[in-house]
C-alpha cells in the first residue's frame, strides 16, 4: 500500500504534465496500476493479515470512512482546478499521496505476526470452504461489478431516460453517496451478527428492488431508485472483503481476493461502454439488464451454503 502511493503520485504527475494522447494513456495506465495495488482490495488484505477472522468490523469501518472520499475529493479537486488549473490539481494530489498518504501507510500500519505452517494447515482443515465457492464468488463479484460500473457511468443520464428533469436526475444521483454510507452504518451496527453471505444476498437484491420501484412510480421513483441502488452498492463493497474471509478464512486471503478481483475488473471496465450502447438503444428499459444480472448474482449466492463462522470469531465480532 505504501508503494501504491508512489505509483499514484507518479501517475498523477505524468497526467499533470501530459502533452498528448500517448502521455495521457501512459498516465492512466500508471494510475490503474496504483489503484489496483492501493485501494479496497489491498486494504482488506492488510486488515485480514492483521486481525484474521476478526477483520470484518475493520473492513466495514474502512468502507464507511471511504464513502466520504468523493464528498471531499470532488469539491477539493474542483477548487484546485478553478484556482490553479487542472494540471496543478493533478500535481497537488500527487503531493498529497507523497506527503500525507505514504507516511501514514508506512508508519501507522503495524507489522503482522508470522503465521506458522502448522497453524495454516490446522485452520484449513477446520474451516474447509463449501464446494464451488470460488466460481460462485467470482460470478457474484463479476456481476455486481458490472452493475456498479454501469450505474456509476450513466446514472444521471439513465434517470433522465426514466423521465426526470436534468436537475432532478443530478439531485437523485447525489443521493447514492449518502445511501452507501447509511447502508454501511447498518451493516456495521445491525447486520454484523449475521453471516456475510446473508449480507451479500441483501446487498445484491437492492438493485432489482430499485428497478421495481422505478417501474412502479415512473419519474417519481428516481429518488427511491438512487437510494436503494446506493444502499446495495455500499453493502456490496463490504461483501468484497467479508465474503472471502468468511468462506475461506484468513489464510491466503490476499491471493484469493486477487484471483476473484480479476474477472470483476474486466466487467467493471466493460460495463460503461456496453450499458451505454443498451441505453442508447432501449432507454430506461436498459435497467432490465442490470436488474437481471443482479438477480443472477443473488441466485448464485443462494447456491452457497456456508459453514458457520467459528465461535471464537463470532464472539469477537460482538
Amino acid at each position: 500500500m505504501t508503494v501504491s502511493n508512489l505509483v499514484l503520485a507518479l501517475g498523477l504527475a505524468v497526467l499533470g504534465l501530459a502533452q498528448g494522447a500517448v502521455s495521457l494513456v501512459i498516465a492512466w495506465l500508471i494510475l490503474g496500476v496504483g489503484m489496483a495495488i492501493g485501494l479496497y482490495d489491498p486494504a482488506f488484505a492488510t486488515l485480514t493479515r492483521l486481525y484474521g477472522r476478526d477483520a470484518r468490523a475493520a473492513i466495514t469501518g474502512i468502507t464507511l470512512i471511504a464513502g466520504f472520499a468523493s464528498t471531499v475529493g470532488w469539491p477539493a479537486s474542483a477548487w484546485f482546478e478553478a484556482a490553479f488549473g487542472w494540471r496543478a490539481a493533478c500535481l497537488i494530489w500527487a503531493g498529497v499521496n507523497l506527503v500525507v498518504a505514504m507516511p501514514l501507510n508506512w508508519l501507522v500500519i503495524p507489522p503482522a505476526a508470522a503465521i506458522s505452517r502448522e497453524s495454516r494447515v490446522g485452520r484449513a482443515a477446520h474451516t474447509a470452504p463449501p464446494r464451488a465457492a470460488m466460481p460462485i464468488l467470482a460470478f457474484y463479484f463479476c456481476a455486481t461489478a458490472f452493475v456498479t460500473g454501469a450505474m456509476a457511468a450513466h446514472l444521471p443520464r439513465f434517470l433522465e431516460a426514466a423521465g426526470a428533469t436534468p436537475t432532478a436526475a443530478i439531485a437523485a444521483a447525489a443521493l447514492v453517496g449518502p445511501a452507501q454510507v447509511g447502508a454501511r452504518i447498518v451493516e456495521f451496527s445491525l447486520l454484523r451478527a449475521i453471516h456475510p453471505v446473508w449480507s451479500g444476498r441483501i446487498a445484491v437484491a437492492m438493485h432489482p428492488l430499485a428497478a421495481a420501484a422505478l417501474g412502479a412510480l415512473g419519474p417519481l421513483g428516481v429518488a427511491p431508485f438512487a437510494l436503494l441502488h446506493g444502499a446495495g452498492n455500499g453493502m456490496v463493497t463490504i461483501a468484497r472483503g467479508t465474503l472471502p474471509l468468511a468462506i475461506f478464512g484468513p489464510d491466503d486471503y490476499g491471493l484469493r481476493t486477487g484471483i476473484l478481483a480479476a474477472p470483476s475488473r474486466v466487467a467493471l471496465s466493460a460495463a460503461p461502454f456496453l450499458f451505454g450502447l443498451l441505453l442508447d438503444a432501449a432507454g430506461v428499459k436498459a435497467v432490465l439488464l442490470s436488474a437481471g444480472i443482479s438477480l443472477a448474482a443473488l441466485a448464485s449466492l443462494l447456491l452457497l451454503r456456508p459453514r458457520p463462522v467459528p465461535a471464537a470469531a463470532a464472539a469477537a465480532s460482538d
